[in-house]
């Protein structure tokens, strides 16, 4: 086991519940802020790991906080991390703006148009497609699709119009869209199916809901609406945990990723929020 010099009573104090957990050094801000269904074997397996032997030498001391499910941990975990930013935490940082691939349906058929999170609010508008850090790694995501799927690169938008039609024609990765050797709306028919999987789902809620997690009588309510965590209402407590003003508008990716499939599977116990 890595040498550290991490206070034992901190160690010997972890909880085989689901949780954040905080490695803490000298000064007030977190080195590492992560969950697991069982904190105390989470932060034990990082003392086996050599390759966090450099954390672990600046960590004095660990912390924890306990909720009443996975989900809760999860949320917990991405909103602390945005917060605080730990030196050791390298995913799960803001994202300011969002992409995402919407079609545009013109006379000649449907084209794909690159959108941000300032024109269309992600989570309330149907018929996107992927959600991406910036223009460049959605257009990446098309180029990858038209391989995949032969698809043609000047229909997409992605490559000026040649007479002779486009490059993928001459390598033959296009079936000839781009020069009427293929129609067009077959074409369109294979982009929507090489879409479909990445499809972003809309908020099937009319409102903000409560997701309800328990463990024995403690029960956590998280409250979201249009995928954005706005917070939790705890039994083991009198207040609510709030993250601050949020419109109806907002989205959060990572509070996406996190919740989308338990929801839409209907994985998870769910209440209306009563105005």
């Amino acid at each position: 086991m890595p040498d550290h010099q991490i206070d034992p009573q901190s160690l010997e104090a972890l909880p085989r519940t689901p949780g954040v957990y905080i490695f803490q050094g000298e000064g007030t801000l977190p080195l590492y802020i992560g969950k697991s269904i069982d904190i105390r074997s989470r932060v034990l397996s990082h003392l086996r790991a050599p390759e966090e032997a450099r954390m672990l030498a600046q960590t004095r001391r660990i912390d924890f906080v306990e909720t009443a499910g996975e989900i809760g941990a999860l949320l917990l975990e991405s909103q602390m991390i945005k917060a605080q930013s730990p030196l050791f935490n390298q995913r799960l940082r803001r994202v300011r703006s969002l992409c995402s691939i919407r079609l545009h349906h013109t006379n000649q058929g449907a084209v794909p148009e690159i959108v941000d999170s300032k024109r269309v609010n992600l989570g309330l508008t149907h018929g996107l497609y992927g959600l991406f850090s910036s223009r460049h790694a959605a257009q990446s995501k098309l180029k990858e699709l038209a391989q995949e799927s032969r698809l043609c690169l000047s229909v997409l938008g992605l490559e000026k119009t040649a007479k002779r039609g486009c490059f993928g024609l001459q390598i033959k990765t296009c079936l000839g869209a781009c020069v009427g050797k293929e129609d067009r709306a077959s074409h369109d028919a294979r982009l929507r199916l090489a879409l479909m999987e990445s499809q972003v789902e809309v908020w099937p809620f009319a409102g903000a809901v409560d997701l309800i997690e328990t463990s024995g009588d403690w029960v956590q309510k998280h409250r979201i609406n249009n995928w954005c965590y706005l917070g939790t209402q705890c039994s083991k407590s009198a207040n609510t945990h709030t993250l601050g003003a949020h419109t109806p508008h907002d989205f959060d990716l990572d509070s996406y990723k996190i919740l989308v499939r338990p929801i839409m599977l209907g994985a998870v116990k769910v209440a209306a929020v009563l105005e």
